[in-house]
């Protein structure tokens, strides 16, 4: 078995494992909550820390918040590997 065959079947068990590496296309992230919510009417809009990736909910201490972060739809987020906080703030 060659090297690049290899390779190649290594790239497809980890997309088969987790589909976000799967999908190279980028999360739009806005600068505006009503940006956000035009882009996805039917989803919950979150605040995602871009630099840890824990997204944070209307009404949390950290929504909107934080240094780095941009308005996301919840599914967009989950789909981009982000996660939800896990202390409430």
């Amino acid at each position: 078995m060659s090297l690049k065959s290899i390779v190649l079947a290594a790239a497809l068990f980890v997309s088969a494992l987790c589909p976000a590496y799967a999908n190279p296309t980028p999360v739009p992230h806005f600068q505006s909550e009503q940006q956000a919510q035009q882009h996805c009417p039917h989803d919950a809009v979150v605040w995602v820390n871009t630099k840890t990736g824990v997204y944070h909910l209307k009404g949390e201490r950290w929504y909107g918040a934080t240094k780095d972060g941009a308005y996301v739809c919840r599914k967009e987020a989950d789909a981009e590997g982000d996660r939800v906080t896990r202390n409430g703030q």
